[in-house]
């Protein structure tokens, strides 16, 4: 019995065998054609970009049009609000974005964030008006116009699109010699009458390797995106502050929105800001760098007077 199980896996580990190479040739002379007609490293490479970014474009707009549909937001008119838009109005004057559209809506925390780029638009909870002073909303309105005005999340959006693209062609890349040293070394357990083997073989943690390199370089490079999307939260922190002149002013509206904060903000958890109580892999994996740091930058600014308000200096606006 030992002797007829023997023989045969190894005949299905020499069909196996048969097979996998029979792929790898088929695959080779489909390929050959695609190779001779390959374009210059330089193309490929403006045409990889161009298509991340055209991607990135779009899925951008995409997003940010169910996002506002999602919202159920509403305009505030100028006439109901005319002190929220005359504060609106001095900061726009002062910086390089033009006037965005005040949205309200009911967020599942009160917090305020903004979509779009240039002519953007700023999305406002309502209980804002009632949780923030006049200096403090004004401090938010500040990030959020810093935002606009460098097209952040236009930028992050191409910048995710630009990695899954180029992630994807490393991966597609490997396919063929993933599944060929797979194959391979399953085939050549078979033959050895131990088929657990195989993941022990060198062709087995090759392949083992090759798709830990494809999931480690992705994971890497999305740590640096996220690193790359706290930083420029606390640049519009920075630049809210050059503006208003007064850092205590958004550290308090942040110490406002993170008491009234529930722990479960759902699906628009990506533009709030964060607990301290956060452990360090969230923090890690978060846009937002902890709250407790953004308000101690902003404290200690205050404290070391380490500001000059924009408007004692020539307008940005262009």
């Amino acid at each position: 019995m030992a002797v007829t199980r023997r023989l045969l896996m190894a005949v299905v580990g020499l069909f196996s065998l048969l097979v996998y190479f029979t792929a790898a040739y088929v695959g080779y002379l489909l390929l050959l054609p695609v190779w001779d007609s390959r374009p210059s490293p330089l193309m490929a490479a403006l045409v990889v970009l161009g298509t991340a970014i055209a991607l990135g474009v779009v899925n951008y707009w995409a997003a940010t049009a169910q996002l506002k549909r999602s919202l159920n937001a509403v305009e505030l008119p100028r006439a109901r609000a005319p002190e929220a838009y005359h504060r609106l109005d001095a900061l726009v004057d002062q910086m390089n974005v033009e006037t965005p559209t005040l949205l309200l809506a009911e967020l599942p925390v009160p917090n305020a964030f903004a979509i779009g780029g240039g002519t953007g638009t700023i999305v406002v909870d309502r209980r804002l008006f009632r949780l923030l002073s006049a200096a403090e909303f004004e401090g938010l309105l500040a990030h959020e116009l810093a935002h606009l005005e460098t097209r952040d999340a236009l930028v992050q959006t191409v910048a995710y699109s630009f990695v899954q693209t180029l992630v994807g062609l490393i991966g597609l890349a490997l396919f063929p010699i993933v599944v060929l040293t797979g194959g391979i070394a399953r085939s050549l357990a078979l033959l050895r009458g131990d088929p657990s083997s195989w993941s022990r073989s060198w062709l087995g943690r090759a392949q083992r390797y090759s798709l830990q390199v494809v999931a480690g370089l992705g994971f890497a490079v999305t740590l640096l995106l996220l690193g790359y999307s706290r930083r420029r939260e606390l640049a519009a922190d920075d630049r809210a502050v050059e503006i208003t002149g007064n850092p205590v002013g958004l550290a308090r509206a942040l110490a406002e929105i993170e008491q009234a904060s529930t722990p479960d903000p759902g699906l628009l958890r990506q533009v709030y800001v964060h607990s301290e109580a956060d452990n360090e892999l969230s923090r890690l994996l978060s846009t937002h760098p902890p709250i407790d740091e953004r308000m101690q930058r902003l404290q200690d600014r205050a404290q070391y007077g380490n500001f000059t308000k924009s408007s004692e200096r020539p307008s940005s606006r262009r």
